[in-house]
């Protein structure tokens, strides 16, 4: 899967305020997530984007 900054995403998780929709700030071995609801940022591990990846927005 090829994923680049600027992108919106879906997970198969939502965040703690309902959102599940995601903009990617950073890529890499860890990638750095923003919530489209709140704004908060969180880094997560490649396999685990990939693993709950569910399309984009």
């Amino acid at each position: 899967m090829e994923f680049s900054v600027g992108q919106r995403i879906k997970m198969k998780k939502p965040h703690p305020c309902g959102e599940n929709q995601w903009e990617i700030l950073r890529v890499g071995m860890d990638f750095r997530l923003k919530c489209l609801g709140c704004g908060h940022q969180i880094m997560v591990k490649q396999k685990k984007v990939e693993k709950g990846f569910r399309g984009f927005c």
